[in-house]
């Protein structure tokens, strides 16, 4: 039992490391590459920490090998295109200039239906509103639409338009965030915006700066008669 418990803790360690420096990359499974390795990395951690038929020393060792080489396949990749093209695969284009190429769709088995629903899950229930059709490496299909059918956008009406910032949290149940208090947001501005609410500290449960410059504070008593039971 002993053995077992310590195989799976170096296991479980092993791998929370490994998450630390390529956890980006596999979490994407942005092509085939990536999902596999994840699987792999998977079975490979399962069997570390259960499989005591096999050597625990030995399995370590190849794991840490995969991802050595995997980690010098990225190095390689971010230096060089035609290697980042073995990897990551091509998309592949199933729409043109709002015609669906069939022969393209045979080649990687993409049937009409698969098109139609994937074009439903972006939103897109008509088939002439789409200009260009791409299925990514990933399996997800990137849809550019044809111009009376886009969103307008703020430069479209010939808006202006500054640049957004990130949110700035600064109190989470109660307490304040106190890596976020600087600058215009220090412990004097905060104070002042809970007086504008008459809230006392304790009395929030989230508040938070968003892009717009604007506060948005959230209560720990929402004043909800019959709040939804949902989760």
């Amino acid at each position: 039992m002993m053995e077992s418990i310590l195989r799976t803790v170096i296991s479980f360690i092993l791998l929370i490391l490994i998450t630390l420096v390529i956890g980006k990359h596999i979490n994407a499974h942005k092509n085939h590459y990536n999902f596999a390795l994840s699987i792999t990395i998977g079975s490979y951690i399962a069997n570390m920490g259960f499989n005591t038929k096999l050597g625990f020393l030995d399995m370590m060792a190849g794991f840490v090998s995969m991802i050595v080489l995997f980690y010098l396949l990225l190095i390689a990749a971010s230096k060089s295109r035609k290697i980042r093209g073995w990897l990551t695969g091509k998309p592949t284009v199933v729409i043109e200039n709002g015609k669906i190429l069939e022969t393209n769709m045979k080649k990687v088995k993409f049937s009409i239906d698969d098109l139609n629903q994937q074009l439903r899950e972006g939103g897109v229930f008509h088939i002439q509103e789409v200009e260009y059709a791409l299925l990514e490496d990933s399996g997800k299909l990137s849809v550019l639409k044809k111009k009376p059918f886009q969103s307008i956008t703020k430069q479209d009406l010939n808006l202006s338009s500054g640049t957004e910032a990130l949110p700035v949290e600064l109190i989470m149940d109660g307490k304040i965030i106190e890596k976020n208090v600087s600058g215009k947001y220090d412990q004097e501005w905060i104070q002042t915006e809970l007086r504008k609410r008459s809230l006392q500290l304790e009395d929030v449960y989230y508040a938070v700066v968003n892009s717009g410059g604007k506060l948005f504070v959230d209560t720990h008593n929402d004043a909800l008669s019959s709040p939804a039971d949902v989760e």
